[in-house]
């Protein structure tokens, strides 16, 4: 076990490869136009607390099959060079994800150093997220 990484170290080694963004930076890409905030987290997460407004919901466990090309899940219209900056709660997910994204050759990615708390704390937009009928269905 003597190779083995802890969670610190894995997201340490993450944000050593990727941008960080503060709340400031990233209220300012918002105001500019052109990047897509990308909120990782969990649906149930969103729906207790809100999001960053107009943020996507492309939770993590899904992120990789949905950004990759080859992957049966692509979503289409995302593209290599769009830039996009990723949440999470508190900043360590997100951290971890856009490392994976740079792995699978986007160029212009970032994410929120201090999550959605941080954001929530500083005082910066948020909007409630409602729970979509299609989760409650009982066939």
């Amino acid at each position: 076990m003597g190779n083995r990484k802890n969670i610190n170290d894995l997201v340490t080694e993450a944000k050593s490869r990727i941008e960080e963004l503060s709340v400031e930076q990233l209220q300012a890409e918002i105001e500019a136009g052109g990047v897509t905030v990308v909120d990782i987290r969990d649906v149930r997460e969103r729906w207790a607390l809100g999001t960053i407004p107009k943020a996507k919901s492309m939770p993590r466990g899904m992120l990789e099959f949905w950004f990759d090309p080859e992957s049966p899940y692509f979503r289409k219209g995302l593209e290599f060079g769009d830039r996009y900056v990723l949440h999470c709660a508190g900043g360590h997910r997100s951290a971890l994800a856009a490392d994976v994204l740079q792995q699978l050759g986007y160029t212009n990615v970032a994410h929120l150093t201090v999550g959605y708390n941080g954001w929530k704390a500083a005082g910066a937009a948020t909007e409630d997220v409602y729970p979509d009928a299609k989760y409650f269905k009982h066939e």
